[in-house]
C-alpha cells in the first residue's frame, strides 16, 4: 500500500508523515511537495519525494501514479483553493488513486465560519469524483495563538473580539495523528469526522495559561470587532488582514469553534493536548 501526502513539508503535512513513518515502511510513503529542497530530510529517510504544485494538473497526475491512498492537505491560498483542490482530485482520479482523505473544517456544510465555503466546495468535488473518501473536518489549531502569547508577554493583555466565545482547539500533531490513522487503516471510507479538542476554553482561560507561561499577569480585554480592527491596523496590519482576523473573532464569539465531539481523541486513542501544554510547546523556541 502506497500512501501519499500533499503539502508534505508544510506545518500539518510533515507531522502526518512523521506519524506514518512510525508504522509504515518509508518507501511506501510519497511526499508531494512544491520544493524538493525542503524535502531532503524526508528523502534521506527513504520517503519518495515527488514535485507538484496544486496548480499543475499534469505534474500532479504524474506525482500520484502508483498511489493507493492520498491525503489532500488543504492549500493555504485563500480564494484559490477550490480550483487547486479540484486539480488534485482530478489528478487522483486520472492516476488511479483508490482513496482520498481531505482536511476540511468543522461543520463545513452548515457553519457560517468565514473559512468554510472553499472547504464545502472541495468536499462536494471529492464526493462527485466517485473516489472512496474520508472527510477530516479539523477544528482550530492551538498553535494559531502562538502570536497571541508573544504579544501578551510584552503587553500583559489578550485583546480579542471573541466575547465569551469558546474554542475547542487541539494541536496540529493531534490532527496529524488522526489523519495518519485514517490513511493507514480501513473502515473509514464514506465517513465524515468532526474533529476538535476535548475541552472548549474561553479567552479568560487563554489569558490564565499565558500568565503561567509568561511569568507575569496577563488579562483578557474584550473589544468590539471594529475596535479590534483599529488595534491591529495601528499595530501595522493591513486593513484586509485586520478585518479577516476580526471576522474570525466574531465567528468565535458566535460559538462556531466551540464544538466538542470526542471524535478526534477517539481516532487517536488518547486525549487531545491541553491548552497550556500546547501553548508551551508552540512557544518554546
Amino acid at each position: 500500500m502506497t500512501i501519499a501526502v500533499t503539502g508534505a513539508t508544510g506545518q500539518l503535512g510533515r507531522l502526518v508523515l512523521e506519524e506514518l513513518l512510525s508504522s509504515q515502511e518509508p518507501g511506501s510513503l510519497v511526499a508531494v511537495v512544491r520544493d524538493a529542497a525542503k524535502a531532503e530530510q524526508l528523502r534521506a529517510r527513504g520517503v519518495q519525494v515527488r514535485v507538484a504544485d496544486y496548480s499543475d494538473a499534469v505534474a500532479l497526475t504524474e506525482a500520484l501514479k502508483g498511489v493507493d491512498r492520498l491525503l489532500l492537505v488543504s492549500g493555504s491560498e485563500v480564494g484559490a483553493r477550490v480550483a487547486q483542490h479540484g486539480n488534485v482530485v482530478s489528478a487522483a482520479k486520472a492516476a488511479g488513486v483508490g482513496f482520498i482523505a481531505y482536511t476540511s473544517v468543522l461543520a463545513a456544510d452548515t457553519t457560517e465560519l468565514i473559512l468554510a465555503p472553499e472547504h464545502k466546495a472541495t468536499e462536494e468535488l471529492i464526493r462527485a469524483s466517485g473516489l472512496d473518501n474520508t472527510i477530516l473536518r479539523n477544528g482550530w489549531y492551538t498553535e494559531n495563538y502562538a502570536q497571541t502569547v508573544a504579544t501578551a508577554r510584552q503587553t500583559g493583555v489578550v485583546v480579542a473580539a471573541a466575547g465569551d466565545g469558546r474554542v475547542a482547539s487541539a494541536t496540529r500533531a493531534d490532527y496529524a495523528a488522526a489523519a495518519a490513522a485514517v490513511l493507514s487503516s480501513t473502515g473509514h471510507e464514506g465517513r465524515t469526522y468532526e474533529l476538535s479538542g476535548d475541552y472548549a476554553w474561553d479567552f479568560k482561560e487563554l489569558a490564565s495559561a499565558i500568565t503561567k507561561i509568561a511569568g507575569r499577569e496577563v488579562v483578557y480585554q474584550p473589544v468590539s470587532a471594529p475596535e479590534l480592527v483599529e488595534v491591529l491596523t495601528t499595530a501595522g496590519l493591513d486593513e484586509g488582514t485586520a478585518g479577516f482576523l476580526a471576522a474570525l473573532d466574531t465567528d468565535t464569539k458566535a460559538g462556531l469553534l466551540a464544538t466538542v465531539t470526542g471524535e478526534l481523541s477517539g481516532l487517536i486513542g488518547r486525549p487531545t493536548t491541553p491548552l497550556l501544554q500546547a501553548l508551551e510547546a508552540a512557544t518554546a523556541s
